[in-house]
């Protein structure tokens, strides 16, 4: 009766349709194609180690942090989104949070309220306080014996 095969809507592969008359509230884990035409209210994470990708069409939204490889938002995102591959902001995507990326496409029209943040970037530990001040006592006392 059910066929263990995805689907395709608008190019991508589905495995999970969330369609537009649906809410979900609560944190929801998945992995390979997750498309939301519906509302979720919570956090929506993908399956550790297994390849998962999320479409957030036009009409979809989502209240809570996204943490997915691959994401593509159209539809309106309050909260943060972590993608570890990926994020595409189409022309209709609404972002209210910051966009953490590895690689990042804004089309015109897609609005974001808050910061782009480079997964690299991240791994960059700045120095201490403490340490930054001993460094400048120690340039100070080299320019006072010159």
């Amino acid at each position: 009766m059910f066929k263990n095969k995805s689907t395709q809507r608008n190019g991508f592969a589905i495995d999970t349709l969330i369609g537009p008359d649906v809410v979900i509230r609560g944190d929801l884990e998945f992995s390979g194609g997750l498309y939301v035409e519906g509302r979720i209210i919570g956090k929506v994470t993908s399956a550790d180690g297994k390849p998962a990708s999320l479409v957030l069409a036009e009409q979809g939204s989502v209240e809570g942090e996204i943490h997915a490889p691959v994401v593509i938002i159209n539809g309106t995102l309050t909260g943060d989104v972590h993608a570890s591959e990926r994020i595409e902001l189409a022309q209709k995507a609404r972002v209210e949070g910051n966009v953490h990326y590895t690689v990042v496409e804004m089309s015109a029209g897609a609005q974001l309220t808050g910061r782009l943040v480079h997964a690299q970037s991240q791994t960059r530990a700045l120095p201490a306080p403490e340490a930054a001040q001993v460094v400048d006592e120690e340039l100070a006392a080299a320019a006072a014996k010159a």
